[in-house]
Formats: structure tokens, C-alpha cells, sequence
């Protein structure tokens, strides 16, 4: 039995780490976001070194995804985010830029992951690499497979963890919320920019149902609008022009968002209204309650994008529809 001053001298020189300080572990809860359970379980096992606390954190992600991933494996993820990310929009002030954009459906188990932050910016971020690694093609559908063994790059890190890859921030993703989280499908846009100045095209989007990023939502639309004019170059430098256009993007996207909007033309006679140029245009102003060719038709004669022989103008030339868990079938529409 120790007694005096062996007691006093034995807790004096113990080599037990000293309990994390608050500053230590708001210090790596801000690097890392992980729980205060967590970050002090990292600290005492890094003998109070941030550093080497890090590297704890990521072996333990690491670690705890995998078992994690492996027991949620069978559970049906119905929600989630569609985002999207556009990288080149398309024609503005300089004509020739090319359009390069993509979007992605990631799901999970449940609405409460659905709009946690941290799921919205995983689900950015594989948006933004998806737009990053598109090769040049019209709306085409980029393999689950492949995205998930490609590095991870930041919508908005400029110096992203050169070692993480889209599967593996999924994984982590599941350690962190407790549920599975799956990549579902994705497609890229990648259209060069156009050989002559009397041609363009911009990219049009709306995310229907935004919680924390206005490019994410349950509902999402991601299409292309081509133009055609010997004044493109001329339009496009004027800030008006641009202004209007942006606008009609907008209404465009929403329209589809908002109607059951399947395709862009019906056949000759139809009144389907699931055909995009068929339905009332709800866009505000002059063209309200027109039917979206018609209103489309006469946008283009008063923006003077129509010359005296009647050359010339813009149409929805493509256009891709989802909403999170829906059945996957053909989506992308021209």
C-alpha cells in the first residue's frame, strides 16, 4: 500500500496524457466536424497532437465506414439531393466558350440526412468532379463505378485531400451519419465551344425543393438551350441581352421542374401536354400562358435574334429530369 510522499510522488510523475483541453478539441472539431466524443478520443490517442489527431480520425474513418457500410449494405435509401454543378455555362460577352456541367443523384436512408450540410456539400463536391472529369458528349450518363474510384475535388476547397475519392467520402459520410449513403447516377455535359460565331449554347438548371445550396433539391433540371443569329456576337455583348437570357433560362428550367414535362415536341397535331413546347408558358410578362414553342419563337423575334429572311433563333435542344427515387428509366430528352 503506497503512503506519504511514494503517493504524492508516483501521481507527480505518472505518464497518463493529460485530458484534452476545450481549445484542443474545438480546434479539431473545426478541421474536421467530427462529435466532442470523438475528437477528445482523438486527442488522447495522439497524446494531445492535432496532427497526429488527424491521422487518427482518417484511419478511424476509414475503419468505422467500411463496418458501417457493411452492416447498412441492404437498407433502401429513398432520399437524398439531385445537385448540380455547371463549370462553363456556355456563350456570354466571348462567343466560343464551350458548356461542361453535370448532375447527381446521391441518396440516403432518411429527409433528416437528406438536408444535413454535410451531405449537401459531399453531394456538391461529386457534382463539381463529375463536371471536372466529363469528356466531350451531349447529356451522357457517367458510370457510378468509375466516379466512385476517381479523386474527390472540392466545389470549394482549393486544396482537397489528395487521397480521398468519391467512394471513399461516401464511406466516411456513413460513418459520420449512422445510415447508408449511396451514389446513384450521374451525367455530364460536355459540349465544345461552337465553330462559328452565329452558333451558341447555354446550360439551363433549376433545383425545385433547395434547403442549403439553390444547385440541390428533390427535384432537378439540367438542360441546353441553342441559339442561332449572324448577330450572336453582338447580342452577347450587350448586358441587356444577357440579362433577358438569363431569365429565360430560368422560367425554362422551372417550367420543367413544375410540369410533367417529358419531352420537348410532341407530334404534329398533338396537344400533349407532357411535350415541353406544348404547355401554357408561366413565365411572367408578355408571353405568360403562350405556348412555351410559340413564346419561345416570339422571345427570339423581339431580342433580334431572327433576320429579315427569317434565319435564325433558339430552342430547348436537350434536357434531363429527376427526382430523388424515382424508377430509374430514360431521362435525358431532345
Amino acid at each position: 500500500m503506497f503512503r506519504g510522499t511514494a503517493f504524492s510522488s508516483l501521481r507527480r510523475y505518472s505518464t497518463t496524457p493529460e485530458k484534452p483541453s476545450l481549445k484542443l478539441v474545438a480546434e479539431l472539431r473545426k478541421l474536421t466536424e467530427v462529435s466532442i466524443v470523438k475528437a477528445r478520443e482523438a486527442l488522447s490517442a495522439s497524446n494531445n497532437d492535432v496532427q497526429t489527431a488527424l491521422q487518427w480520425l482518417k484511419n478511424d474513418l476509414v475503419t468505422s465506414g467500411a463496418q458501417k457500410a457493411a452492416k447498412v449494405q441492404d437498407h433502401y435509401t429513398g432520399e437524398g439531393l439531385v445537385s448540380v454543378a455547371i463549370l462553363s455555362p456556355g456563350n456570354g460577352p466571348r462567343v466560343g466558350n464551350g458548356v461542361r456541367g453535370a448532375m447527381i443523384e446521391l441518396n440516403c436512408e432518411t429527409d433528416f440526412v437528406g438536408r444535413n450540410e454535410l451531405f449537401g456539400r459531399l453531394a456538391a463536391d461529386i457534382a463539381h468532379t463529375a463536371a471536372f472529369m466529363s469528356e466531350p458528349a451531349d447529356f451522357q450518363a457517367y458510370s457510378v463505378d468509375i466516379l466512385n474510384d476517381t479523386p474527390l475535388l472540392s466545389a470549394v476547397n482549393p486544396n482537397p485531400d489528395p487521397t480521398a475519392t468519391v467512394g471513399r467520402a461516401i464511406r466516411d459520410m456513413i460513418s459520420k451519419v449512422g445510415e447508408k449513403v449511396e451514389l446513384r447516377r450521374a451525367v455530364t455535359v460536355f459540349h465544345e465551344p461552337t465553330p462559328t460565331p452565329d452558333l451558341g449554347h447555354r446550360l439551363i438548371s433549376y433545383l425545385h425543393g433547395s434547403v442549403n445550396n439553390p444547385n440541390q433539391g428533390r427535384v432537378g433540371v439540367l438542360g441546353l438551350l441553342g441559339l442561332s443569329s449572324s448577330r450572336l456576337a453582338e447580342l452577347f455583348a450587350a448586358k441587356s441581352f444577357g440579362d433577358d437570357l438569363e431569365k429565360l433560362k430560368r422560367s425554362l428550367a422551372r417550367q420543367i421542374a413544375g410540369f410533367d414535362t417529358r419531352s420537348i415536341r410532341s407530334p404534329a397535331d398533338s396537344t400533349d401536354q407532357t411535350a415541353l413546347y406544348n404547355q401554357p408558358f408561366m413565365s411572367p410578362g408578355d408571353l405568360f400562358d403562350k405556348p412555351v414553342g410559340e413564346a419561345l419563337a416570339e422571345w427570339a423575334r423581339a431580342h433580334d435574334l431572327v433576320d429579315a429572311s427569317g434565319q435564325g433563333g433558339l430552342e430547348v435542344a436537350q434536357f434531363t429530369k429527376w427526382t430523388v427515387g424515382e424508377s430509374l428509366e430514360p431521362e435525358t430528352t431532345s
